[in-house]
């Protein structure tokens, strides 16, 4: 027993961690003045562990932080995919400009401090890899420090001591980068106001006028459709709605390709809030009428929803189905993930699609024996494309790239390449008939457990020199990193409020992501309850992990200089 509270095994190890993670997890559950760190308060009682002499094995807590966060960029991944490209092509320029004016702006302070205070630069590398959370930078940076000294003849002694320190200036500022960041987004909220709930509605409102399915009620008015065909109709002018039903007089008809549209016909279009100007030309004016209204007088057709069980519907088209020519059923939209989207024909179904189908209800029956309907089969998590993607992304993040006059090539790492392996998976899968289905609540148990896991490694294994590095004049480094982390970050937030104005949560998850900082994520979803921030995180976390990793690399050429 006196080896399992005090040795180095792996049970001691493991004791810890769970320790760490079930006491952090517990404080985090607490708010004061209705703020919560929330599993954030793992690093921090990691920290007190290993001070206090409870220390893991090194090597164990090197996996676990790495296997930790590997875990948490994936699960961020596929379910930020399905959307990714969406949100880049919206606004994902403008985003990643701001994250490389952070990152430049930390550069700046960085070499500021340097030149004001006398600080050699070596260290305030460590420092500022410490105040933006970024492991992989402190690493390229030790890297090409001990290659460039050896190339100019210094003992390798000395050049090993000389990279220790950067790991201590590292060590010193993390705690602060990953506090910082939260104080600056609690400070900017407070700045301006926000109201997160308003926020969150008013981004969803957004959101939902681009891409999710509207309903319209309208009358035909257009001559130049008068007598013509469905298919004639979707033919010329295209396959971006879906005429639901149509009503000729008193009697509710469901259309199929060979229905003819008269003058007066009145029609329920299910279509996407960017294509409504385009159907009021197409068709007429919208007349005010309720869904109801087709309800009350459409006795033989009825409304249902079925949901895509069977794993072979995967990478499906729509239109390959023939729900309407075979079984006289009508798919009007389609619900993934919780959004709904307009059932296009080219459309790519997918393990877990909602479909809303009108029509017969006798004839619905057959459409749910062929997609599924069976929710049960959704309850057991499809493993092999989570691992084999992880396993693609760690070689994708392990392939070097090299720039000239680097002398150390840069990587995504463990966690940029798994990132974006994931991110085209969730995007991509569907097409390519790959199932990457998980319950959201599979899937926020295995982000959760990957960010407790790696809080946990880098609270314990920073712990150990903390105090010791700060009473032997590391007390600076703490201010240096408070500046680098809080300075670029305030200056980030006012413009990206006051001049871009962007959503607080499209802020949160660009500051987090800017910063390579998983616990600041973790923070601002739990805190404010929306997984949004998610999908910005991973807008900007591959381009600022690579500058991240170039620019530490380019301070220490610098220092050498």
């Amino acid at each position: 027993m006196q080896e399992l509270f005090i040795g180095q095994g792996i049970a001691h190890s493991i004791l810890l961690l769970a320790l760490t993670i079930g006491v952090g997890i517990y404080l985090g559950r607490f708010k004061v003045k209705g703020v919560s760190l929330g599993s954030t308060w793992i690093l921090f009682i990691g920290i007190l562990l290993s001070h206090f002499g409870l220390r893991a094995d090194p090597e164990i807590l090197h996996f676990v932080k790495e296997l930790g966060l590997i875990l948490f960029v994936f699960s961020i991944g596929l379910q930020v995919g399905p959307g990714f490209f969406h949100s880049f092509k919206s606004g994902g320029v403008k985003m990643n400009l701001l994250a490389m004016m952070n990152i430049l702006l930390a550069v700046g302070v960085t070499l500021a401090l340097s030149a004001v205070t006398g600080e050699d630069l070596k260290t305030m590398v460590g420092v500022m890899s410490g105040a933006v959370t970024n492991t992989p930078g402190l690493g390229a940076a030790q890297q090409t420090f001990i290659d460039v000294a050896a190339s100019g003849g210094m003992d390798p002694a000395a050049a090993s001591q000389i990279a220790s320190d950067l790991a201590s200036g590292y060590a010193v500022a993390y705690p602060i980068g990953v506090l910082g960041v939260i104080l600056v987004l609690i400070f900017g909220k407070s700045l301006f106001k926000i109201d997160p709930a308003g926020e969150l509605a008013e981004l969803e409102s957004q959101e939902g006028s681009t891409g999710q399915a509207r309903r319209m009620h309208l009358a035909v008015e257009n001559p130049a459709i008068f007598g013509k065909k469905l298919s004639d109709i979707l033919q010329k002018f295209g396959n971006d709605f879906v005429v639901s039903r149509i009503m000729k007089g008193d009697e509710v008809i469901f259309p199929t390709g060979e229905t003819v549209l008269d003058e007066g016909d009145k029609i329920l279009v299910v279509t996407s809030q960017g294509e409504v100007d385009k159907i009021r030309i197409l068709f007429g004016q919208e007349v005010p009428m309720h869904v109801q209204d087709w309800v009350q007088k459409d006795h033989h057709l009825v409304t249902r929803r079925v949901t895509v069980t069977k794993s072979s519907m995967t990478g499906k088209k729509l239109k390959d189905l023939h729900f309407r020519g075979a079984y006289g059923v009508s798919v009007t939209r389609v619900i993934r993930s919780g959004v709904e989207l307009v059932a296009r024909p080219d459309l790519y179904l997918q393990m877990g699609d909602a479909l809303i189908c009108v029509g017969p209800e006798d004839h619905i029956k057959r459409v749910a024996g062929t997609v599924g309907n069976a929710s049960s089969a959704l309850d057991k998590p499809n493993l092999v494309p989570i691992f084999l993607g992880i396993v693609v992304g760690i070689i994708f993040g392990s392939v070097p790239i090299r720039f000239p006059g680097i002398p150390q090539a840069i990587k995504l790492g463990l966690a940029g390449g798994p990132l974006i392996i994931a991110i085209l998976l969730g995007h991509f899968g569907p097409k390519y008939k790959i199932t990457t289905y998980t319950t959201m609540s599979a899937n926020l148990m295995i982000r959760e457990i990957g960010v407790s896991l790696f809080l946990a490694a880098v609270g314990l294994g920073a712990g150990e020199n903390f105090v010791s590095s700060i009473v032997n004049g590391g007390y600076w480094w703490i201010l240096f990193g408070a500046l680098i982390t809080i300075v670029p970050l305030c200056i980030t937030f006012i413009v990206s409020r006051a001049v871009c104005h962007l959503n607080f949560y499209q802020i949160c998850g660009l500051i987090s992501g800017s910063c390579t900082n998983p616990p600041v994520l973790a923070f601002a979803q739990g805190m404010y309850g929306s997984d949004y921030t998610s999908v910005n995180y991973a807008t900007v976390y591959p381009l600022s992990m690579f500058l991240r990793v170039l620019v530490a690399q380019l301070l220490i050429l610098i220092s050498f200089g």
